[in-house]
């Protein structure tokens, strides 16, 4: 005899609603901006609309930042530092490389562009609030409203730079060229005590007693 067995009942238990500051952050960048939010919490930003991203190793964008250098927006998230640029500029990142001759060169230089996104950091004037993840995101450079005509870009025809003429070039161009940079050097940087802890302390062969 068969018996039938009553099927669960449905799940009271709510989903889980964002945090009040969670749905401030959203409101910010929502309206005032006029950035896209998605998900959360906590909040992602949406990339390839008003902004693509550069991202590279912390150590080496706090290098990137001392240069008198023009940048836009930058927000650090745990050892990744990500500098906004203009969107479309992730699709010009491996073509600058190859130009700029860093092509092949492990950079840990990346992009993220159309279909991207990123987690939002607390807006300018939001405290950090207790109990926050280690490493929750920050703006180092906050932006601004109508910051997006500011962001590092390729020129237009006539303006660009070209081989030999870095320096003249336009600030998308500058700034990839100044993160490769950095990021080689710090990753030298990185791999030098490794080098001299295999190495072992110097040798005293050769060394004349007083």
């Amino acid at each position: 005899m068969a018996v039938t067995l009553p099927s669960p009942a449905p799940s009271t238990v709510p989903p889980p609603h964002p945090a009040p500051e969670e749905d401030a952050y959203a409101s910010w960048y929502g309206s005032v901006l006029g950035w896209t939010v998605t998900g959360g919490p906590p909040a992602q930003l949406v990339t390839g609309i008003r902004f693509d991203v550069l991202e590279l190793p912390s150590d080496a964008g706090a290098a990137l930042l001392r240069r008198p250098l023009a940048t836009g927006p930058v927000a650090l998230m745990g050892r990744r530092m990500r500098f906004l640029v203009a969107a479309g500029g992730a699709e010009e990142l491996d073509g600058l490389l190859d130009w700029l001759e860093w092509g092949g060169v492990a950079l840990d230089l990346t992009a993220l562009g159309a279909g991207g996104r990123i987690t939002a950091p607390v807006p300018p004037g939001h405290a950090v609030r207790d109990g926050s993840p280690r490493g929750a995101a920050v703006w180092l450079r906050p932006p601004e409203q109508g910051c997006e005509a500011l962001l590092p870009a390729l020129s237009g025809p006539g303006q660009g730079a070209g081989p030999g003429r870095v320096d003249a070039g336009p600030d998308l161009v500058r700034l990839v060229s100044a993160a490769a940079t950095e990021c080689h050097r710090a990753r030298l940087r990185r791999r030098t005590p490794l080098r001299s802890a295999v190495a072992g302390p110097p040798s005293r062969a050769g060394r004349v007693s007083p």
